[in-house]
Protein backbone atom coordinates (compact mmCIF):
# COMPACT_ATOMS: atom_id res chain seq x y z
CA UNK A 1 0.00 0.00 0.00
CA UNK A 2 2.82 2.38 0.92
CA UNK A 3 4.61 1.48 -2.31
CA UNK A 4 1.50 2.24 -4.37
CA UNK A 5 1.07 5.57 -2.58
CA UNK A 6 4.75 6.45 -3.12
CA UNK A 7 4.45 5.61 -6.82
CA UNK A 8 1.30 7.73 -7.09
CA UNK A 9 3.03 10.70 -5.44
CA UNK A 10 6.03 10.25 -7.75
CA UNK A 11 3.79 10.03 -10.82
CA UNK A 12 1.80 13.09 -9.68
CA UNK A 13 5.04 14.98 -9.27
CA UNK A 14 6.09 14.05 -12.81
CA UNK A 15 2.70 15.16 -14.16
CA UNK A 16 3.04 18.45 -12.31
CA UNK A 17 6.54 18.95 -13.69
CA UNK A 18 5.36 18.03 -17.20
CA UNK A 19 2.51 20.50 -16.83
CA UNK A 20 5.02 23.20 -15.95
CA UNK A 21 7.20 22.18 -18.89
CA UNK A 22 4.20 22.38 -21.23
CA UNK A 23 3.35 25.84 -19.87
CA UNK A 24 6.94 26.97 -20.45
CA UNK A 25 6.92 25.48 -23.96
CA UNK A 26 3.58 27.19 -24.69
CA UNK A 27 4.97 30.52 -23.48
CA UNK A 28 8.16 30.03 -25.51
CA UNK A 29 6.16 29.26 -28.66
CA UNK A 30 4.01 32.35 -28.14
CA UNK A 31 7.12 34.47 -27.56
CA UNK A 32 8.67 33.10 -30.76
CA UNK A 33 5.46 33.79 -32.69
CA UNK A 34 5.36 37.32 -31.27
CA UNK A 35 8.96 37.98 -32.29
CA UNK A 36 8.39 36.57 -35.79
CA UNK A 37 5.30 38.76 -36.17
CA UNK A 38 7.22 41.77 -34.88
CA UNK A 39 10.10 41.06 -37.27
CA UNK A 40 7.66 40.83 -40.19
CA UNK A 41 6.04 44.12 -39.14
CA UNK A 42 9.45 45.76 -38.90
CA UNK A 43 10.46 44.38 -42.29
CA UNK A 44 7.28 45.72 -43.88
CA UNK A 45 7.68 49.08 -42.12
CA UNK A 46 11.27 49.27 -43.37
CA UNK A 47 10.05 48.42 -46.87
CA UNK A 48 7.46 51.23 -46.72
CA UNK A 49 10.03 53.68 -45.35
CA UNK A 50 12.35 52.87 -48.26
CA UNK A 51 9.65 53.91 -50.73
CA UNK A 52 9.87 57.57 -51.73
CA UNK A 53 6.25 57.84 -52.87
CA UNK A 54 3.98 56.49 -50.09
CA UNK A 55 0.73 57.90 -51.52
CA UNK A 56 -2.24 55.58 -51.10
CA UNK A 57 -5.79 56.16 -52.32
CA UNK A 58 -8.59 54.16 -50.68
CA UNK A 59 -11.93 54.22 -52.53
CA UNK A 60 -14.85 52.59 -50.70
CA UNK A 61 -18.41 53.67 -49.92
CA UNK A 62 -18.43 51.68 -46.67
CA UNK A 63 -17.36 54.58 -44.44
CA UNK A 64 -16.51 52.66 -41.22
CA UNK A 65 -14.48 50.05 -43.14
CA UNK A 66 -12.68 52.70 -45.25
CA UNK A 67 -11.79 54.88 -42.26
CA UNK A 68 -10.62 51.87 -40.22
CA UNK A 69 -8.41 50.67 -43.08
CA UNK A 70 -7.09 54.21 -43.66
CA UNK A 71 -6.02 54.57 -40.01
CA UNK A 72 -4.31 51.18 -40.07
CA UNK A 73 -2.44 51.96 -43.30
CA UNK A 74 -1.35 55.36 -41.96
CA UNK A 75 0.17 53.59 -38.96
CA UNK A 76 2.10 51.42 -41.40
CA UNK A 77 3.65 54.52 -42.99
CA UNK A 78 1.41 55.22 -45.98
CA UNK A 79 0.13 58.71 -46.84
CA UNK A 80 -3.58 58.02 -47.23
CA UNK A 81 -6.27 59.87 -49.18
CA UNK A 82 -9.88 58.68 -49.06
CA UNK A 83 -12.76 58.74 -51.52
CA UNK A 84 -16.31 57.42 -51.07
CA UNK A 85 -17.22 56.93 -54.73
CA UNK A 86 -16.23 56.84 -58.40
CA UNK A 87 -16.50 60.60 -59.01
CA UNK A 88 -14.29 61.63 -56.10
CA UNK A 89 -11.93 58.72 -56.70
CA UNK A 90 -11.36 59.75 -60.32
CA UNK A 91 -10.81 63.40 -59.30
CA UNK A 92 -8.19 62.43 -56.70
CA UNK A 93 -6.51 60.01 -59.12
CA UNK A 94 -6.09 62.81 -61.69
CA UNK A 95 -4.88 65.30 -59.09
CA UNK A 96 -2.57 63.21 -56.87
CA UNK A 97 -1.57 60.33 -59.17
CA UNK A 98 -1.16 57.88 -56.25
CA UNK A 99 1.39 55.08 -56.43
CA UNK A 100 -0.83 52.75 -54.36
CA UNK A 101 -4.59 52.28 -54.37
CA UNK A 102 -7.26 50.10 -52.79
CA UNK A 103 -10.55 50.26 -54.68
CA UNK A 104 -13.89 48.61 -53.91
CA UNK A 105 -15.60 47.06 -56.92
CA UNK A 106 -19.18 48.07 -56.09
CA UNK A 107 -19.61 51.77 -55.35
CA UNK A 108 -22.79 53.77 -54.88
CA UNK A 109 -22.22 55.91 -57.97
CA UNK A 110 -20.69 53.35 -60.32
CA UNK A 111 -18.12 50.62 -60.86
CA UNK A 112 -14.73 50.68 -59.16
CA UNK A 113 -13.10 49.55 -62.42
CA UNK A 114 -13.60 53.12 -63.68
CA UNK A 115 -11.36 54.37 -60.85
CA UNK A 116 -8.80 51.62 -61.50
CA UNK A 117 -8.58 52.65 -65.15
CA UNK A 118 -8.12 56.35 -64.27
CA UNK A 119 -5.43 55.61 -61.66
CA UNK A 120 -3.54 53.47 -64.17
CA UNK A 121 -3.79 56.19 -66.82
CA UNK A 122 -2.60 58.87 -64.37
CA UNK A 123 0.25 56.76 -63.00
CA UNK A 124 1.25 53.67 -65.05
CA UNK A 125 3.55 52.57 -62.18
CA UNK A 126 0.64 52.38 -59.73
CA UNK A 127 -0.11 49.26 -57.71
CA UNK A 128 -3.84 48.76 -57.30
CA UNK A 129 -5.73 46.27 -55.15
CA UNK A 130 -9.36 45.51 -55.98
CA UNK A 131 -11.76 44.79 -53.10
CA UNK A 132 -15.18 43.20 -53.28
CA UNK A 133 -17.66 41.31 -51.16
CA UNK A 134 -18.46 39.05 -54.08
CA UNK A 135 -15.40 37.21 -55.36
CA UNK A 136 -15.69 35.98 -58.94
CA UNK A 137 -13.20 35.14 -61.68
CA UNK A 138 -14.61 37.30 -64.54
CA UNK A 139 -14.48 40.46 -62.42
CA UNK A 140 -10.98 39.58 -61.22
CA UNK A 141 -9.84 39.19 -64.83
CA UNK A 142 -11.43 42.53 -65.76
CA UNK A 143 -9.71 44.23 -62.81
CA UNK A 144 -6.31 42.80 -63.80
CA UNK A 145 -6.82 43.91 -67.40
CA UNK A 146 -7.52 47.46 -66.22
CA UNK A 147 -4.29 47.51 -64.20
CA UNK A 148 -5.00 46.00 -60.77
CA UNK A 149 -2.21 43.80 -59.40
CA UNK A 150 -4.32 41.75 -56.99
CA UNK A 151 -7.87 40.99 -55.98
CA UNK A 152 -8.97 40.58 -52.34
CA UNK A 153 -12.35 39.55 -50.98
CA UNK A 154 -13.84 41.73 -48.26
CA UNK A 155 -13.40 42.00 -45.40
CA UNK A 156 -9.64 42.23 -46.04
CA UNK A 157 -7.54 43.50 -43.14
CA UNK A 158 -4.66 45.97 -43.30
CA UNK A 159 -2.02 43.23 -43.16
CA UNK A 160 -3.49 41.49 -46.22
CA UNK A 161 -3.68 44.79 -48.10
CA UNK A 162 -0.12 45.79 -47.19
CA UNK A 163 1.23 42.37 -48.16
CA UNK A 164 -0.52 42.58 -51.55
CA UNK A 165 0.63 46.16 -52.22
CA UNK A 166 4.28 45.45 -51.39
CA UNK A 167 4.47 42.01 -53.00
CA UNK A 168 7.03 41.44 -55.74
CA UNK A 169 4.99 41.18 -58.97
CA UNK A 170 7.47 38.61 -60.30
CA UNK A 171 7.15 36.31 -57.29
CA UNK A 172 4.55 33.57 -57.08
CA UNK A 173 1.66 34.44 -54.77
CA UNK A 174 1.54 32.48 -51.52
CA UNK A 175 -1.63 30.48 -50.81
CA UNK A 176 -3.91 32.20 -48.26
CA UNK A 177 -3.52 31.11 -44.64
CA UNK A 178 -7.27 31.23 -44.07
CA UNK A 179 -9.00 30.56 -47.41
CA UNK A 180 -12.78 30.79 -47.68
CA UNK A 181 -14.60 27.59 -46.82
CA UNK A 182 -16.66 25.77 -49.45
CA UNK A 183 -19.82 26.94 -47.65
CA UNK A 184 -18.64 30.56 -47.82
CA UNK A 185 -17.83 30.26 -51.55
CA UNK A 186 -21.32 28.85 -52.18
CA UNK A 187 -22.88 31.65 -50.09
CA UNK A 188 -20.89 34.30 -52.02
CA UNK A 189 -21.99 32.85 -55.37
CA UNK A 190 -25.68 32.77 -54.38
CA UNK A 191 -25.58 36.37 -53.14
CA UNK A 192 -23.77 37.51 -56.27
CA UNK A 193 -26.47 35.99 -58.51
CA UNK A 194 -29.11 37.49 -56.19
CA UNK A 195 -27.59 40.96 -56.69
CA UNK A 196 -27.31 40.46 -60.47
CA UNK A 197 -31.03 39.57 -60.50
CA UNK A 198 -31.79 42.88 -58.74
CA UNK A 199 -32.58 40.99 -55.52
CA UNK A 200 -35.47 39.15 -57.14
CA UNK A 201 -35.86 35.88 -55.22
CA UNK A 202 -37.94 34.08 -57.83
CA UNK A 203 -35.58 34.95 -60.69
CA UNK A 204 -32.53 34.03 -58.61
CA UNK A 205 -34.07 30.67 -57.67
CA UNK A 206 -34.85 29.97 -61.32
CA UNK A 207 -31.31 30.75 -62.48
CA UNK A 208 -29.72 28.72 -59.69
CA UNK A 209 -32.23 25.87 -60.20
CA UNK A 210 -33.18 26.00 -56.51
CA UNK A 211 -36.49 25.85 -54.69
CA UNK A 212 -37.65 29.34 -53.75
CA UNK A 213 -38.03 28.50 -50.04
CA UNK A 214 -34.56 26.92 -49.91
CA UNK A 215 -33.09 30.09 -51.40
CA UNK A 216 -35.00 32.29 -48.92
CA UNK A 217 -33.59 30.26 -46.00
CA UNK A 218 -30.04 30.71 -47.31
CA UNK A 219 -30.50 34.44 -47.87
CA UNK A 220 -31.87 34.91 -44.34
CA UNK A 221 -28.76 33.37 -42.75
CA UNK A 222 -25.48 35.09 -41.94
CA UNK A 223 -22.46 34.37 -44.07
CA UNK A 224 -20.50 31.25 -43.00
CA UNK A 225 -16.83 31.59 -42.09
Amino acid sequence: MHILYANFVYFAGLCDKWSNVKQIMFLDINIIRYHISSMNDLANAKQVNNIIDKSLLIVDDDNPFRERLARAMEKKGFQVTQADGVKKGVEIAKLKKPLFAVVDLRLNDGNGLQVVKEIQNSNPSSKIIMLTGYGNIPTAVAAIKEGAIDYLAKPADADDVEKALLADPKSKAQPPENPMSADRVKWEHIHRVFELCNRNVSETARRLKMHRRTLQRILSKRSPR
